[in-house]
């Protein structure tokens, strides 16, 4: 597989930024995770944890392979920007939610752009 900056249109490369901070976060999290495993094999964070990283992988990998299936996966994992919104301002975190919203514009936006249509075009 040969992956090819030239010509990859700006949201595709937000987007991976995105899902590749997004692994990040996952990964450091896992030690949490795990700890939770100790005491009971099966737990609801757990599992949500482990869903999202299936998820991203699958979605980052058939971004990489311009699968055009992968657009409404993209979109799909662009939607976790939007719940942080709310919460932040309810907590009083006015920037971070000015943050998320900007991010999640761009996302949401830029995915749905003809040159992101045409990117990923790959049967």
């Amino acid at each position: 597989m040969e992956i090819t900056l030239r010509g990859m249109p700006w949201s595709i490369r937000l987007f991976l930024a995105f899902a590749f901070l997004l692994l990040t976060a996952i990964g450091l999290s896992l030690r949490f995770v795990v700890d939770l495993a100790i005491a009971a094999p099966v737990s609801p964070v757990g599992v949500v944890v482990m869903v999202l990283l299936a998820y991203t992988i699958f979605t980052t990998t058939l971004v990489l392979q311009r699968k055009s299936a992968s657009r409404n996966l993209a979109l799909g994992l662009a939607s976790l920007t939007i719940p942080p919104i709310p919460w932040a301002l309810v907590l009083g975190l006015l920037p971070i939610a000015i943050f998320f919203a900007a991010l999640a514009a761009l996302l949401l936006r830029g995915l749905r752009s003809p040159a992101a249509v045409a990117w990923l075009s790959e049967p």
